[in-house]
């Protein structure tokens, strides 16, 4: 038992920064002043103090590493991360399970050497610049003034022009008003909550910090137990309510569930929100009427690529919970119980049905009382009804009340692409699930439709009560890595769908189309297409398009691309009113060295009160790495 465990984990390193809903293994990056030097990085690493890493790493690792293997991170990539970061994801992090079966002196062995330096003896750094005076104080004047990860219950990521404070006017005037840094971090994927005058976001590291709004000075800090992707959910106050005790809400990639006081950063509650041991959070939980909506997602996805792995058995579902003490009200499972389908060639249980993961925010219909999710592919046969869905939730009981299968038979897993596992299924399918939220949104014509973007390159629109299409349009070629993978927005009758398309994807014969699409909600007709020209010139992990969340308002769109460029479109009709290359050092009033990178994942840009608040840095799924909060302001 331990020898296969030792072996599945050593492979498994293939894949140790861990997977988007279907996305390949990322490379990372190390910031901060903390961060040690590095030491014989050009000497031959079978001497000296990298020996055993070396020697570990040339038997099991390089086979991917050094091969050209799309979905690896090379060794040159991987050097670039903090021996801390690389250790974290094998103790705590992607890689725990894997970990778990080496030795504390194999974890550290292989940390260093893949970092080519050594590990520090000190813990983690402080976050310094420390919040004094009026700057240090909960504003309790100010409740959230956005609802949830979508920024509205119904997840149109639509902000009113007047909360933005931005126009097309004054759009062109942004400029920088502070920086913040992030040590020991190299991706940003936590969108950034506001709250009591404070902006409260996750972090790599596991921190989850609210710096004042105005100076970016540090109020308090939280360790959570690993990296925490999701967005921070804040529960909303009576203005001037000093007796309230809102709590803020996010997960980690270990399945922690966190409740923690919004003022002060404490702890309330704590919980394992699946206790399957490749369970992670990634979508941003949702809060309705004191109940909390969980979207529970694994990387069952990725573990079944390391030999020896007997795929799979995590199922995805939504977890409701009370708010204010973390006690379960229900659970629906999104696929039934798996039990044994067959055998491999070497002798191992082929486990199904499994999968569908719920990647994405739930978006929330109060007035027809259920909420909307779309969900994740099968990692294994036999494929399921519920996978590659829309699927419609009674917010009070649980009971699924219709679904949308979008694409049927689509069971895939991580194994169809690193061959040694055996795991792939019979019959794979394209792996075209959904990454990105659903929405629900009014069309010019007054009619709701439920929206949402698939990694096929499809847009489906639905209708609320029953489930069944209006309309579809393609805005893109797809592909595992390509079409609408994060989050769309709304605003004022139009859709905006960002587009990754990378070159190395083959969905369909439809042109890769990287960019900013509108649409007509009332019929899906495309009103404009931005397409977003290779503006890299040679960047290392630089690629044109954008595989993140955006955010409308009725005069603007903004957006975030994988080419590190942060942009304001004009909603009428796709011109670029300011960009700024994020992909390059920035002054931080922390004093910790930051650079920004590919702008992705389920952080979208935010406005509120002429000030953009954004984070630089996806460092995953192959793209540039990064750890800055950037707050740009139009004085």
């Amino acid at each position: 038992m331990m020898d296969r465990a030792r072996l599945a984990a050593l492979a498994a390193l293939a894949l140790l920064i861990g997977m988007a809903p279907g996305a390949g293994a990322t490379p990372a990056e190390p910031h901060g002043a903390e961060s040690p030097p590095i030491v014989g990085r050009g000497a031959d690493p079978l001497d000296g103090p990298f020996a055993a890493g070396a020697a570990l790493y040339r038997t099991h690792c390089a086979a991917c590493h050094d091969a050209g293997n799309a979905r690896a991170p090379q060794r040159l990539v991987i050097q670039d991360m903090t021996p801390q970061a690389i250790h974290r994801a094998l103790t705590e992090g992607a890689m725990r399970e894997q970990g778990a079966a080496l030795s504390t002196q194999e974890r550290r062995a292989v940390s260093e050497y893949l970092a080519m330096r050594q590990m520090p003896a000190e813990g983690r750094p402080a976050f310094p610049a420390t919040c004094k005076g009026r700057n240090a104080r909960f504003d309790w004047r100010e409740p959230p003034p956005f609802r949830n990860w979508g920024l509205d219950p119904a997840g149109t990521h639509e902000i009113p022009t007047r909360a933005a404070g931005l126009t097309r006017a004054n759009a062109p005037r942004l400029k920088l008003k502070w920086a913040f840094g992030f040590p020991d971090s190299a991706r940003m994927r936590s969108q950034p909550a506001l709250a009591g005058g404070a902006i409260i976001l996750g972090n790599h590291s596991g921190a989850v910090v609210a710096l004042d709004r105005e100076t970016g000075c540090l109020r308090w800090s939280f360790e959570a137990s690993a990296e925490v992707r999701t967005g921070i959910t804040v529960q909303p106050w009576r203005a001037g309510d000093r007796k309230a005790n809102p709590l803020a809400f996010f997960g980690d990639v270990t399945g922690n569930l966190y409740a923690i006081e919004a003022a002060t950063g404490r702890l309330a509650w704590q919980l394992s929100a699946d206790d399957h041991p490749a369970a992670v959070l990634t979508g941003t939980p949702a809060l309705h009427r004191g109940t909390l909506y969980v979207p529970v997602s694994s990387i069952e996805e990725s573990s079944a690529s390391a030999p020896g792995y007997a795929c799979c058995d995590f199922r995805g579902s939504i977890l409701a919970l009370d708010a204010r003490t973390g006690a379960q009200k229900w659970r629906t499972w999104l696929v039934g119980e798996p039990s044994v389908q067959g055998r491999t060639a070497d002798g191992r249980d082929m486990l199904g049905p499994s999968g569908v993961s719920v990647w994405n925010s739930p978006a929330i219909d109060a007035a027809r009382g259920q909420l909307y999710v779309a969900t994740g592919d099968n990692y294994s046969q036999p494929a399921t009804e519920l996978s590659d869905a829309v699927v419609a939730i009674d917010l009070i009981t649980g009971r699924v009340r219709w679904h949308y299968q979008a694409l049927a038979g689509d069971a895939w897993n991580v194994g169809c692409i690193l061959k040694a596992s055996g795991n792939c299924p019979e019959d794979a399918g394209p792996d075209h699930d959904f990454g990105a939220g659903t929405m629900l949104a009014r069309g010019t014509d007054g009619r709701e439709l439920v929206l949402a973007g698939q990694k096929s390159g499809i847009v489906h629109a639905l209708d609320p009560d029953s489930g069944k299409p209006v309309w579809q349009t393609r805005v893109g070629r797809g592909g595992v890595t390509g079409g609408v993978l994060f989050g769309m927005a709304a605003s004022a009758g139009r859709l905006f769908a960002p587009v990754m398309d990378r070159s190395d994807d083959a969905g369909s014969a439809f042109p890769r189309q990287p960019g900013l699409h509108a649409l007509d909600i009332a019929t899906g007709k495309v009103a404009w297409h931005a397409p977003l020209a290779d503006r890299c010139k040679g960047r290392r992990l630089c690629q044109p398009g954008y595989d993140g969340s955006i955010t409308a308002t009725p005069e603007l769109v903004l957006a975030g691309g994988a080419d590190g460029f942060l942009r304001v479109y004009d909603a009428a009709d796709g011109t670029v009113l300011w960009e700024l290359d994020t992909a390059r050092p920035f002054e931080t009033v922390n004093g910790v060295a930051a650079k920004g990178g590919a702008i992705g994942g389920g952080a979208a840009p935010i406005a509120w009160k002429g000030n953009l608040i954004a984070v630089s840095g996806y460092g995953f799924a192959s793209k540039m790495p990064g750890n800055v909060l950037l707050v740009f302001e139009t004085r």
